[in-house]
């Protein structure tokens, strides 16, 4: 099937139901990292560390992400983690959202297709044998594909925050950031694709911002793509990407019905 692109709101191809809207960057570049300049991806030294938080990573529930398999670990385990200084952390969001508000001394490391400024990418220096920890916020489908990149290109230890950034953000775990308080409106786009694209991705874009969220499509050819990005309104233009088609839409428009391209 041809890609196709729809600007035009009465172009726009949205049927019947009602998609789920509750209220209410990326872009390519240098990499920002945390305000002290640091690029390896730990928080500061604790004064207090807490007691080691055990965990059988080989136990862990694990996502089949091209051709690995990324294991979830949950936000509890990745905050004693954090504050024992036992890994290295990584956002997989874009620079809009990593420069909002990020885990405190993470660096950011897009996943595939937001940035491909990745010669300055700091994990790119780090040991391929360290323990790394990837976050996103949708809740785990960016971060298991830079973690999936990451694994490809020979790093041996490197896992996911299952619940996401989010979570960490909500239960006030240490974050740094230009406004770490902003917690934007969560919206969801439902879409159809087909069935023979099944496992691959669907994409939405702010491109105004860079902003981007991604999620697998299902077995039955849909997708449900969850957006929380940071100054959008809903008359924002969003653009739906799947390997069917790609639509342009307001927001409020595409998260009212079903995106069939």
């Amino acid at each position: 099937m041809q890609r196709r692109t729809f600007l035009a709101a009465g172009a726009l191809s949205v049927a019947g139901l009602s998609g789920c809207l509750s209220g209410g960057g990326g872009g390519s570049g240098s990499y920002p990292t945390p305000e002290d300049g640091d690029t390896d991806g730990y928080p500061p030294a604790s004064d207090d560390p807490p007691e080691k938080k055990s965990v059988d990573v080989a136990s862990l529930p694990t996502v089949n992400q091209n051709g690995q398999q990324i294991p979830l670990l949950p936000v509890d385990v990745a905050v004693n983690w954090h504050q024992r200084g036992e890994a290295r952390f990584a956002d997989a969001r874009g620079k809009k959202q990593y420069t909002t508000s990020h885990v405190e001394g993470a660096v950011l490391s897009p996943a595939p297709d937001i940035e491909t400024n990745f010669d300055e990418d700091p994990v790119l220096d780090w040991p391929k044998g360290d323990r790394i920890v990837c976050y996103c916020g949708c809740p785990h489908h960016l971060s298991s594909l830079r973690a999936a990149a990451l694994k490809n290109s020979g790093y041996e230890n490197v896992l996911v925050i299952d619940e996401g950034f989010w979570a960490w953000h909500d239960r006030g775990y240490p974050i740094k950031g230009q406004n770490t308080d902003a917690a934007p409106a969560n919206y969801a786009i439902d879409g159809v694709a087909g069935e023979k694209f099944a496992g691959k991705a669907a994409w939405a874009r702010h491109p105004d911002s860079g902003q981007s969220e991604a999620t697998d499509i299902a077995a039955d050819g849909s997708y449900t793509l969850h957006l929380k990005f940071h100054d959008v309104t809903p008359d924002s233009t969003i653009a739906v990407e799947t390997p069917a088609y790609t639509v342009e839409g307001t927001l409020q428009e595409l998260s009212n019905g079903v995106v069939t391209g």
